[in-house]
């Protein structure tokens, strides 16, 4: 038996592959590449090079593999580019997942874990936010991510098919033993961005609106680190291979940050006081979105530990000052 890790290239899907290969099991990824990268699998996964909206090529895989378990992170993920190109993401992130959806019905899969986010919320009204909390996403890429969620509650209710959604709040840091980390190019997550910065990759980081209703006026957030976030899914996996029911819930620390904090710890840890461009506000971004993260805790044993902000940010600068070394070696292959 294996587990199908769709999107397992790119950044959260590569420590997903870490996570699952560690704890022995069989894993076999499907990426097209074109945002992740074939050096960031680890080499005990298999890597089938392809897109999830191939039909026979996902059945192939899952059936030659005897895939048990499917975790689907494939998709686009940035907030702005949704708002130009809104039919892209629900092509990305609708039409496709609803095709890996009906693989792995059509071929037995039955316990399926989606990367789902806290952009369903919107604007939510309260914070920190619980599950409960009415989905009212402010962009394309949070309703693309929504219509999926609504998909898997109808087809586990039609057919016997277990799923766990798992709601993101702001993903970051690197695997603590440097394996792996975020590597995209023009990548526009807020700790990636800033320790490009610091170490002189980028001239300057541009903060998006300082006048939200927050204490300093930048927008806050709730920072996970994707290790933490990869043992999420370990126990949603378990939850489910033990015949668990299907459920949602939020992954997150129930602790916010304003970007003018995050952009002083990297500072601070770096050592580099770096140029910071304030900018208008950008569409489609909250002001402010902290998790409610009791019920992940309590009903699956979540225990996360690495919640320190200068822990992923130094994980993160880690990270950063051999990504490019890493690449070069690659491409040399």
């Amino acid at each position: 038996m294996s587990v199908l890790v769709t999107g397992g290239a790119g950044y959260i899907g590569s420590h997903m592959v870490l996570e699952l290969l560690d704890a022995g099991e069989d894993v076999v990824v499907i990426d097209n590449l074109s945002t992740g990268f074939r050096w960031a699998v680890d080499s005990r996964a298999a890597l089938v090079v392809g897109d999830i909206a191939e039909n026979d090529l996902v059945k192939e895989t899952i059936l030659s593999h005897n895939v048990n378990a499917i975790i689907h992170f494939a998709g686009s993920i940035v907030v702005p580019d949704s708002v130009a190109d809104p039919l892209g993401y629900y092509l990305n992130n609708t039409a496709k997942s609803r095709g890996l959806i009906a693989a792995a019905v059509e071929t037995g899969v039955k316990n399926f874990i989606f990367s789902s986010t806290a952009a369903v919320y919107g604007n939510p009204q309260e914070n920190p936010v619980s599950e409960s909390a009415a989905l009212a996403p402010v962009s394309p890429y949070g309703s693309s991510k929504l219509m999926t969620e609504i998909m898997l509650s109808d087809v586990s209710r039609a057919h016997d098919f277990q799923f766990v959604a798992l709601r993101y709040f702001n993903v970051a840091g690197a695997d603590p033993r440097g394996r792996s980390g975020q590597s995209t190019p023009r990548a526009t997550h807020l700790i990636k961005v800033a320790c490009e910065t610091a170490l002189g990759k980028r001239a300057q980081l541009e903060i998006f609106g300082t006048d939200y209703p927050t204490p300093d006026g930048t927008c806050v957030r709730d920072y996970i680190h994707v290790s933490d976030l990869a043992t999420a899914h370990s126990v949603a996996l378990r939850h489910l291979r033990r015949g668990g029911a299907s459920d949602i819930f939020n992954c997150g620390y129930s602790r916010g940050y304003s970007v003018f904090e995050v952009v002083a710890a990297v500072k601070s840890v770096s050592g580099v006081d770096f140029k910071v461009l304030l900018s208008p506000r950008r569409a489609g971004d909250p002001a402010a979105i902290v998790a409610q993260s009791a019920k992940i805790r309590e009903r699956l044993g979540w225990r996360p530990e690495h919640d320190d902000l200068e822990q992923i940010v130094a994980q993160a600068l880690n990270w950063e000052r051999r990504v490019d070394e890493l690449k070069a070696g690659a491409l040399a292959e």
